[in-house]
């Protein structure tokens, strides 16, 4: 075979192969545009938007009264949505605030209605208080209760302030007293509104969770003077030390510490105040013969009186030596 021949075989396979390799090119390419214009022509199925669920921002035991901050909205897929979850725009938080949990609920959990007892329905108090404890309604207003933003949950002290009469005639004082500390509050017939700018309303009375001796003792405070709750801080540096869930089972304590009239103004005299003791001052005694003058610091001056002087039974006398001589008689 001569090289001509060779040389023309060569390209006719080079030809044959760009051919097939531009045709094969041409072929994908083709196939693609086909996939992707019936890509663009098959409906798109629309993912359903995600809705706002109520869930526990905290965890929540059994029988704690929620609050506020242990409640917040989070995203759930819409089509895993059981029908008992709360959804945003259906009920505000509002309404759960003050609620019991029947059962305890983790971070992030959602809240399900029939599993809390909601204010004001059969069986509320009953379901807030514990074993052995008793519940107590005392007045409050916006003076006595810190302008209405103490309510369900809180923790407060009570103070009384009454008027004290002395029983030795020193008058009538006033004075405040710490009769309870860290008493738990159940219940505030308020409603907290969360828009910026509103104002709670002002309750007309508080209910305390105490023990029976405890509520003897607030009732007939109620009718000694007037009571004060005072809102305790959530960072209590006195249980800052003991476990959380302990903290809240805890009963109230009874007050150690009080406050009287006469330790707000010095001008008001303390009843229990004793004179102060007299300090002994010296003298000079001047001696003139029998007579003896008392001289006092000041200059001033008093005679003692001097002492009378003795009888004459009492003197004694001269010693008197009485001595008898005997003579020889002389004849006459």
């Amino acid at each position: 075979m001569n090289s001509k021949r060779v040389a023309f075989l060569l390209l006719a396979v080079l030809v044959a192969g760009a051919t097939a390799f531009l045709a094969r090119a041409w072929l994908e390419a083709e196939r693609a545009a086909i996939v992707a214009q019936a890509a663009s022509q098959r409906p798109v199925a629309q993912a359903k938007p995600a809705v706002q669920v109520l869930v526990a921002r905290t965890a929540i035991r059994t029988g704690q009264i929620i609050k506020p901050d242990d409640l917040r909205w989070q995203p759930w897929p819409q089509g895993a949505l059981p029908p008992t979850y709360i959804v945003e725009g259906r009920r505000p938080i509002s309404d759960f605030v003050g609620a019991v949990a029947r059962s305890s609920f983790h971070i992030g959990e959602p809240i399900v209605e029939v599993e809390i007892v909601m204010p004001g329905s059969r069986g509320f108090l009953a379901a807030v208080l514990r074993s052995g404890m008793r519940a107590v309604s005392v007045p409050a207003t916006a003076t006595s209760a810190v302008s209405g933003f103490i309510y369900a949950g809180d923790r407060v002290d009570v103070l009384l302030t009454h008027v004290l009469t002395s029983s030795s005639g020193g008058g009538q004082h006033s004075a405040t007293e710490t009769i309870l500390r860290n008493a738990r509050v159940i219940a505030m017939d308020q409603k907290l509104d969360f828009a910026p700018g509103d104002k709670p309303d002002i309750a007309k009375t508080a209910t305390l969770e105490l023990t029976p001796k405890q509520t003897e003792i607030v009732t007939l405070a109620v009718k000694m003077g007037e009571l004060s709750l005072v809102l305790r801080s959530l960072q209590d540096p006195d249980e800052a030390e003991r476990d959380q869930a302990l903290v809240d089972e805890s009963p109230a304590d009874l007050g150690y510490s009080y406050t009287h009239d006469s330790q707000v103004s010095r001008l008001i005299k303390s009843p229990t105040a004793t004179p102060p003791p007299e300090v002994a001052r010296g003298a000079i005694y001047l001696l003139r013969g029998s007579a003896r003058t008392k001289q006092e610091p000041d200059g001033s001056t008093s005679a003692e009186p001097s002492a009378p002087p003795a009888p004459d039974s009492a003197k004694p006398g001269p010693r008197t030596t009485t001595s008898t001589n005997t003579f020889p008689s002389v004849p006459q």
